[in-house]
């Protein structure tokens, strides 16, 4: 046995060469958080190999969706896919937003927030949306609603995403839903 391989412990021999990288990927993080070599989490994808991890993990390459699918499965992370989306898909990134992942109590907050802000707003939106048309004078008012709906949207998105999650920790069965 050589001097090299006589200082790296049995763990690491086995189980493979920890990562020292500084500014890892989403990607890696996410599978170094389920504990998983990329052998391990090769091995649970079947259709993505170790190498292909690697390119990805290493920003060689990006990830296709369906590796991104399973990695997310993988590695019970359904951020990742919107992650992806909102990131690295040229239509998402314009179109998706990145969804914030927050524990339960906040997301509740803050759908309620949004919902009650809403609520005194419905009565002009009724008004702007009557004619069928949106006038001059009613496009700030408008804007103010769109952009209160578009925070309501990104609540639902987030509590999705903790239900996904919790699923995938099977902290709640996946018949939930």
């Amino acid at each position: 046995m050589s001097e090299i391989v006589k200082l790296i412990s049995l763990p690491e021999r086995i189980m493979g060469k920890k990562s020292t990288k500084e500014n890892k990927n989403i990607y890696q993080l996410s599978r170094e958080e389920q504990g998983l070599t990329r052998e391990q989490a090769s091995e649970l994808m079947e259709t993505v190999s170790a190498d292909r991890i690697d390119k990805i993990e290493r920003e060689v390459s990006l990830p296709h969706t369906d590796e991104v699918l399973a990695m997310a499965k993988a590695y019970k992370n359904p951020h990742l896919c919107n992650y992806f989306c909102s990131n690295e898909c040229p239509i998402g990134q314009e179109y998706v937003p990145e969804v914030s992942v927050k524990d339960l109590s906040n997301i509740v907050l803050e759908v309620l927030a949004n919902l009650n802000s809403v609520e005194k707003e419905k009565n002009r939106l009724i008004e702007i949306a009557a004619d069928g048309q949106i006038t001059e004078d009613e496009y700030s008012d408008f804007s103010i609603i769109k952009n209160k709906l578009e925070q309501i949207s990104m609540s639902v998105n987030a509590l999705k995403l903790w239900v996904d999650k919790t699923i995938a920790d099977g902290k709640i069965d996946k018949n939930f839903e």
